[in-house]
């Protein structure tokens, strides 16, 4: 005879990485001139951002389009290009400078979202193993007690996903120390696992 149980694990983490996501939009009268002002309008994004203390390997093209914009079908009024760009900023202090330096390209600029995230979560995430071990362990004994049973061996582990609880950001307090307008918050990294234990 045998008992199986989940438990449940999660420690919050507060994020030290930034990825941001933004690009250029421009309308031209024919396609050529339309991709060659996204492109010089890219450029000058890029160039912005290393200046604003962004790594150069940290900015990745993750968009390119072209097409043309009708007045009504097959009318064209215009044609438009963008180019997105991925960046990752590792120093938080910056987000503020680079998300300006986004937004001083000119006309052309565009935000489409950020998100923070932890660069290296391992640590958080062996705690919530444990804490989610521990989990299925106290609940066990007390299902072994309930059925006056002595708990056995582990048989038996299984890592499941899990979204865990919803993530708090921080307090108004917290947030009035800072300057920033961006505010990380922190980040719930959740474990689930079923355990499986021998009855003695």
């Amino acid at each position: 005879m045998d008992i199986t149980v989940t438990g449940e694990g999660a420690v919050l983490a507060a994020p030290d990485l930034l990825r941001l996501h933004a690009g250029v939009e421009v309308r031209r009268a024919s396609a050529a001139e339309a991709f060659a002002a996204a492109r010089a309008a890219a450029a000058r994004l890029a160039g912005a951002l290393v200046s604003a203390g962004v790594a150069p390997e940290d900015v990745r093209t993750v968009e390119l389009s072209l097409g043309p914009e009708y007045d009504s079908y097959p009318t064209v009024a215009a044609y438009r290009a963008v180019q997105g760009v991925e960046v990752i900023v590792r120093d938080l202090g910056r987000a503020d400078r680079v998300i300006d330096t986004v937004a001083g390209v000119g006309e052309e600029a565009r935000l489409n979202g950020l998100a923070f995230e932890l660069s290296d979560p391992a640590a958080a995430l062996a705690e919530a193993r444990t804490r989610a071990f521990r989990d299925a362990a106290a609940k066990a004994a007390q299902y072994a007690g309930l059925a006056g049973r002595p708990l056995g061996r582990v048989v038996s582990v299984t890592e499941e996903p899990w979204t865990g609880p919803p993530q708090p950001m921080r307090t108004a307090l917290a947030a009035a120390e800072s300057d920033a307008s961006l505010s990380p918050g922190r980040q719930a990294l959740s474990v689930r696992v079923r355990v499986g234990y021998d009855f003695a």
